[in-house]
């Protein structure tokens, strides 16, 4: 599979994002939409692509308001065929403030599965209709398995996978490809954590590997690679030994 000529990005601040529409771009993308709520960060990331010579557009979005999401993409759709969706927005939470507050609870599953859900389903029905694209999402290993220390996260996580895989298969034969990424802890400036986290990556890292997934033809992508050995011995641990795990 060729790399896409025009990307759109939901989530137009995300690191991992970015890294991959730099990539993208050094490749062979010449127009990029970057899909996010306004503000300054969004301008500098549109500025900063710009500079690597793409034609990149900002489009205000917000995946808390699904209302909006049909009308707001289609305008995207509407200025031509979109080579590759990339579904990044997310949000980690705090899971100690989290299961004292419901509220701020419900707002990580409403970004990170509604939200998605919405979106995911508008751009694919615009893929379709176009008869070609990909669309790429942004899960993570978090999903494969709930964890004490991070469970709300990773059971949104878990919903979006699930639900990515389905409309994968949903949308098989139809000339739209789906994949979704599973990466570890990702190091980046927004997000805290230890020092030896394991099995952790980059976003440059997660870029490469979503490159060569589309490549392939990939379904599925972890990152890094060993995560899927590791993930399917760990869905085998006992429950009453699993929760006692810190990794």
């Amino acid at each position: 599979m060729r790399p896409p000529q025009s990307l759109l990005v939901l989530g137009g601040t995300s690191e991992i994002a970015l890294a991959t529409a730099r990539r993208m771009i050094a490749r062979r993308t010449r127009t990029v939409w970057l899909a996010g709520r306004p503000s300054p960060a969004l301008e500098t990331a549109a500025s900063e692509l710009r500079v690597l010579g793409a034609d990149v557009h900002t489009v205000a979005f917000d995946a808390l308001d699904p209302d909006s999401h049909e009308t707001v993409l289609g305008k995207v759709f509407a200025e031509g065929d979109v080579d590759m969706v990339l579904l990044a927005f997310g949000i980690l939470g705090d899971q100690a403030r989290d299961e004292r507050e419901p509220a701020a609870a419900v707002r990580v599953a409403q970004t990170n599965y509604l939200g998605a859900v919405s979106a995911g389903l508008v751009s694919a029905r615009a893929l379709q209709t176009q008869e070609h694209g990909s669309l790429v999402v942004l899960s993570s290993v978090a999903g494969e398995r709930a964890r004490r220390a991070d469970f709300i996260y990773g059971s949104s996580k878990a919903g979006l996978d699930t639900f990515t895989q389905g409309l994968g298969d949903a949308l098989h034969g139809t000339g739209v490809h789906v994949m979704v990424v599973r990466p570890g802890f990702v190091r980046s400036k927004r997000t805290a954590g230890p020092e030896r986290a394991p099995f952790a990556t980059t976003p440059e890292a997660v870029a490469t590997a979503i490159e060569l997934g589309l490549r392939r033809g990939s379904e599925a992508v972890w990152v890094p690679g060993t995560l899927r050995v590791v993930m399917s011995a760990l869905r085998h641990v006992p429950r009453s030994l699993f929760r006692r795990l810190t990794v």
